[in-house]
Protein backbone atom coordinates (compact mmCIF):
# COMPACT_ATOMS: atom_id res chain seq x y z
CA UNK A 1 0.00 0.00 0.00
CA UNK A 2 1.45 3.30 -1.33
CA UNK A 3 0.03 5.00 1.92
CA UNK A 4 1.92 2.89 4.20
CA UNK A 5 5.34 3.86 2.04
CA UNK A 6 4.45 7.42 2.74
CA UNK A 7 6.33 9.03 6.06
CA UNK A 8 3.86 11.17 7.92
CA UNK A 9 5.05 14.72 7.19
CA UNK A 10 4.08 13.45 3.67
CA UNK A 11 0.80 12.45 4.18
CA UNK A 12 0.32 15.39 6.23
CA UNK A 13 1.55 17.95 3.29
CA UNK A 14 -1.32 16.35 0.83
CA UNK A 15 -4.24 16.39 3.48
CA UNK A 16 -2.92 20.29 3.37
CA UNK A 17 -2.66 20.76 0.18
CA UNK A 18 -6.46 18.89 -0.13
CA UNK A 19 -7.55 21.38 1.97
CA UNK A 20 -6.24 24.42 0.45
CA UNK A 21 -3.79 24.11 -2.92
CA UNK A 22 -3.31 27.09 -3.02
CA UNK A 23 -1.02 27.96 -0.14
CA UNK A 24 2.36 29.18 -0.36
CA UNK A 25 4.94 26.68 0.47
CA UNK A 26 6.33 28.97 3.35
CA UNK A 27 2.82 27.99 4.90
CA UNK A 28 2.71 24.72 3.97
CA UNK A 29 6.09 24.13 5.67
CA UNK A 30 5.02 25.90 8.88
CA UNK A 31 2.01 23.75 8.87
CA UNK A 32 3.64 20.18 8.48
CA UNK A 33 6.39 21.02 10.71
CA UNK A 34 9.39 21.06 8.17
CA UNK A 35 11.31 24.29 6.63
CA UNK A 36 10.10 25.37 3.33
CA UNK A 37 13.13 24.14 1.51
CA UNK A 38 12.67 20.05 1.89
CA UNK A 39 8.88 20.57 2.06
CA UNK A 40 8.96 22.14 -1.66
CA UNK A 41 11.24 18.72 -2.20
CA UNK A 42 8.55 16.98 -1.09
CA UNK A 43 5.83 18.58 -3.14
CA UNK A 44 7.30 17.64 -5.99
CA UNK A 45 8.45 14.34 -5.74
CA UNK A 46 4.76 13.63 -4.77
CA UNK A 47 4.01 15.60 -7.41
CA UNK A 48 6.20 13.51 -9.90
CA UNK A 49 5.38 10.46 -8.51
CA UNK A 50 1.71 11.05 -9.45
CA UNK A 51 -0.20 11.62 -6.04
CA UNK A 52 -0.77 15.15 -6.59
CA UNK A 53 -2.19 14.95 -9.65
CA UNK A 54 -3.01 18.84 -10.27
CA UNK A 55 -4.52 22.04 -8.35
CA UNK A 56 -8.08 23.03 -9.51
CA UNK A 57 -10.51 25.84 -8.25
CA UNK A 58 -13.68 24.75 -6.81
CA UNK A 59 -16.15 26.28 -8.82
CA UNK A 60 -19.93 27.81 -7.49
CA UNK A 61 -21.67 26.00 -10.55
CA UNK A 62 -25.20 26.88 -9.53
CA UNK A 63 -23.46 30.63 -9.56
CA UNK A 64 -22.31 30.32 -13.09
CA UNK A 65 -25.66 29.16 -14.48
CA UNK A 66 -25.16 25.68 -14.56
CA UNK A 67 -28.39 24.98 -12.65
CA UNK A 68 -28.82 21.49 -13.61
CA UNK A 69 -27.14 18.54 -12.22
CA UNK A 70 -27.85 15.14 -12.78
CA UNK A 71 -26.58 11.26 -12.31
CA UNK A 72 -26.83 9.17 -15.20
CA UNK A 73 -26.72 5.54 -14.59
CA UNK A 74 -25.45 3.43 -18.04
CA UNK A 75 -26.23 -0.16 -19.16
CA UNK A 76 -24.22 -1.28 -21.71
CA UNK A 77 -25.51 -4.27 -23.96
CA UNK A 78 -21.72 -5.32 -24.04
CA UNK A 79 -19.03 -5.66 -21.56
CA UNK A 80 -16.14 -6.55 -23.32
CA UNK A 81 -13.21 -4.36 -23.07
CA UNK A 82 -13.40 -2.46 -25.97
CA UNK A 83 -16.90 -1.69 -25.24
CA UNK A 84 -15.57 -0.34 -21.80
CA UNK A 85 -12.92 1.49 -23.48
CA UNK A 86 -14.96 3.37 -26.68
CA UNK A 87 -17.42 4.24 -24.10
CA UNK A 88 -15.26 5.64 -21.78
CA UNK A 89 -13.32 7.84 -24.53
CA UNK A 90 -16.69 8.81 -25.57
CA UNK A 91 -17.67 10.13 -22.02
CA UNK A 92 -14.28 12.49 -22.09
CA UNK A 93 -15.76 13.82 -25.29
CA UNK A 94 -18.70 15.18 -23.98
CA UNK A 95 -18.32 18.53 -22.13
CA UNK A 96 -21.49 17.60 -19.57
CA UNK A 97 -20.05 14.74 -18.22
CA UNK A 98 -17.58 15.63 -15.43
CA UNK A 99 -17.39 12.22 -14.03
CA UNK A 100 -17.37 8.97 -15.33
CA UNK A 101 -17.06 5.47 -13.01
CA UNK A 102 -17.46 2.10 -14.13
CA UNK A 103 -19.26 0.22 -11.42
CA UNK A 104 -20.33 -3.59 -10.25
CA UNK A 105 -23.85 -4.48 -9.70
CA UNK A 106 -26.97 -3.77 -11.92
CA UNK A 107 -25.48 -0.64 -14.13
CA UNK A 108 -22.16 -0.26 -15.95
CA UNK A 109 -21.42 3.43 -15.75
CA UNK A 110 -22.55 5.97 -13.60
CA UNK A 111 -21.84 9.74 -14.98
CA UNK A 112 -22.18 13.11 -13.49
CA UNK A 113 -23.48 15.72 -15.51
CA UNK A 114 -24.19 19.37 -15.22
CA UNK A 115 -25.51 21.64 -17.66
CA UNK A 116 -27.16 25.18 -17.46
CA UNK A 117 -31.15 24.43 -17.68
CA UNK A 118 -32.92 21.22 -18.15
CA UNK A 119 -33.27 21.77 -21.90
CA UNK A 120 -29.73 21.79 -22.40
CA UNK A 121 -29.26 18.11 -20.38
CA UNK A 122 -32.39 16.18 -22.09
CA UNK A 123 -30.34 17.74 -25.74
CA UNK A 124 -27.53 15.83 -24.67
CA UNK A 125 -29.34 12.78 -22.98
CA UNK A 126 -31.52 12.18 -26.20
CA UNK A 127 -29.25 13.33 -29.06
CA UNK A 128 -25.79 12.11 -27.64
CA UNK A 129 -26.15 9.40 -24.52
CA UNK A 130 -28.78 7.47 -26.05
CA UNK A 131 -27.67 7.45 -29.46
CA UNK A 132 -24.58 5.81 -28.69
CA UNK A 133 -23.37 2.62 -29.67
CA UNK A 134 -23.91 -0.36 -26.83
CA UNK A 135 -25.53 1.85 -24.47
CA UNK A 136 -28.85 -0.65 -23.94
CA UNK A 137 -30.39 1.88 -20.81
CA UNK A 138 -30.21 5.16 -19.14
CA UNK A 139 -31.78 6.12 -15.96
CA UNK A 140 -31.14 9.66 -14.60
CA UNK A 141 -31.89 11.21 -11.57
CA UNK A 142 -32.11 15.18 -11.17
CA UNK A 143 -29.97 16.23 -7.94
CA UNK A 144 -32.05 18.68 -5.58
CA UNK A 145 -29.76 19.86 -3.03
CA UNK A 146 -26.12 18.46 -2.22
CA UNK A 147 -25.21 17.95 1.53
CA UNK A 148 -21.40 17.17 1.33
CA UNK A 149 -18.98 17.66 -1.63
CA UNK A 150 -15.21 16.83 0.17
CA UNK A 151 -12.88 16.76 -2.01
CA UNK A 152 -10.17 13.97 -2.41
CA UNK A 153 -9.62 11.48 0.62
CA UNK A 154 -10.27 11.44 4.45
CA UNK A 155 -6.38 11.54 5.68
CA UNK A 156 -7.64 11.22 9.73
CA UNK A 157 -9.32 7.91 9.06
CA UNK A 158 -5.90 6.75 7.20
CA UNK A 159 -3.65 8.18 9.99
CA UNK A 160 -5.70 6.31 12.34
CA UNK A 161 -5.38 3.18 10.64
CA UNK A 162 -1.83 3.35 10.57
CA UNK A 163 -1.37 4.01 14.07
CA UNK A 164 -3.37 0.86 15.02
CA UNK A 165 -1.27 -1.07 12.63
CA UNK A 166 1.79 0.52 13.82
Amino acid sequence: MVATRLDPIDRKILSELQGDGRMTNVELARRVGISAPPCLRRVRSLEESGLIRGYHADVNARELGFEVQVFAMVGLDSQAENELTAFEDRCRSWPLVRECHMLNGEVDFILKCVAPDLSSFQSFLTGELLSTPNVASVKTSLVIRGAKGDPGVPFDVLEERLGRDA
